[in-house]
């Protein structure tokens, strides 16, 4: 449990920042998919019950824009608690859950 957490006063660290970005990048993009794909094929299509709620109360571009706010808010929160392999361990799971389906469908789904 200690490699989760470092305190305030150590140096910057590289891996952090790199990861921070990634997750960042991340959430853009599956931000972008998910608008294309909802605007294609509907609301239906979404699988995250938070997001297809988010939307369904206050419409595809709100609704997406704040979901997807509040994940890049706790993800820089973590980051400054410098939860750095959290962080990572988040992308690579965000990655392979809902970047990687979404581009498979948006690609096949011409």
């Amino acid at each position: 449990m200690s490699r989760l957490y470092r305190r305030w006063d150590v140096s910057r660290c590289l891996f952090g920042d790199v990861v921070v970005v990634g997750f960042l990048c991340a959430q853009v993009l599956d931000g972008v998919f998910t608008y294309l794909g909802v605007s294609r094929w509907g609301p239906s299509v979404e699988a995250n019950p938070i997001v297809g709620g988010a939307v369904a109360l206050a419409g595809l571009g709100l609704g997406l824009s704040a979901v997807k706010m509040t994940a890049i808010a706790f993800g820089m929160l973590l980051h400054l608690q410098r939860v750095h392999y959290l962080v990572a361990l988040l992308t690579a799971v965000y990655v392979a859950a809902a970047i990687l389906p979404w581009a498979a469908i948006l690609v096949i789904g011409r």
